[in-house]
């Protein structure tokens, strides 16, 4: 790994087997990597950074201002957060498989007794994941028939760098684990926000006219994902170079 200075910031650059540039900036600190292919040179590497040097010092500053939260230990009264909305952890030993339920203003969660910590977050993260996998089928088929498009396949997990994603070719989408946390308005906004790939694969002047178009209110929907407090896991911000330097 090798590393180049870009005045008081420094990029640690790595070369692989790939074919495209990846530039990511990292919480908490603001740390900055490049990706790059073996066949290219550091000076050339070095040159794509300063092109990206504005970018690079725009998402330090995001990161600095970011709301994050503490990391959860799911422990009794602790707040979690589900479709926007705040609710008190209670937990409840048993000796059955655990379990997670929805009640009034406290979200359940059912486990056996000594369950450490990771099992205890695998078992709320998979409540998560179903729920998404109710809400999600029915936005899909709302806005497929706005949109004349179609959905193949949809998929739920953790993803570190974005909210969604789309494989045009395969009319398939991701979704982030993070959604069901919140608002659904958030939700509707990254699923039509991918569905319009589908239309569009560039972020260009025809995607935002059709988000325009099919979502008016996705603006408003974006500024609301971007100023709630983001996961304290891993978040990055990336920026990925199509082209062949």
């Amino acid at each position: 790994m090798a590393t180049i200075s870009l005045g008081h910031i420094s990029v640690e650059v790595t070369q692989k087997n790939i074919k495209n540039v990846h530039l990511s900036v990292h919480p908490p600190n603001g740390r900055v990597t490049i990706s790059a292919p073996k066949r290219m040179n550091l000076e050339t590497i070095r040159v794509y950074a300063v092109s990206k040097l504005s970018w690079i010092k725009k998402q330090q500053d995001k990161i600095a201002k970011q709301k994050r939260e503490p990391a959860r230990e799911y422990i009794e009264r602790e707040s979690h957060y589900y479709k926007g909305e705040r609710y008190l952890l209670k937990v409840i030993e048993h000796n059955a498989p655990p379990k997670v339920e929805l009640n009034h203003s406290a979200l359940n969660l059912y486990v056996r007794p000594n369950t450490p910590t990771l099992k205890r977050m695998q078992v709320m993260d998979e409540w998560y994941r179903q729920q998404l996998k109710i809400d999600i089928p029915k936005l899909i088929e709302i806005w497929e028939k706005k949109m004349n498009v179609q959905v193949n396949e949809f998929g739920v997990k953790k993803m570190k760098t974005r909210w969604g994603s789309c494989n045009i070719n395969k009319n398939r989408i991701w979704l982030n684990l993070e959604l069901a946390k919140k608002p659904m308005e958030c939700l509707e906004y990254v699923v039509v926000h991918e569905l319009v790939h589908l239309l569009e694969k560039k972020h260009n002047a025809r995607f935002y006219s059709l988000m325009e178009k099919y979502y008016p209110n996705w603006k408003h929907s974006k500024d609301l994902l971007n100023r709630l407090p983001i996961s304290h896991r891993n978040w990055e911000y990336c920026d990925s170079d199509k082209k062949k330097l």
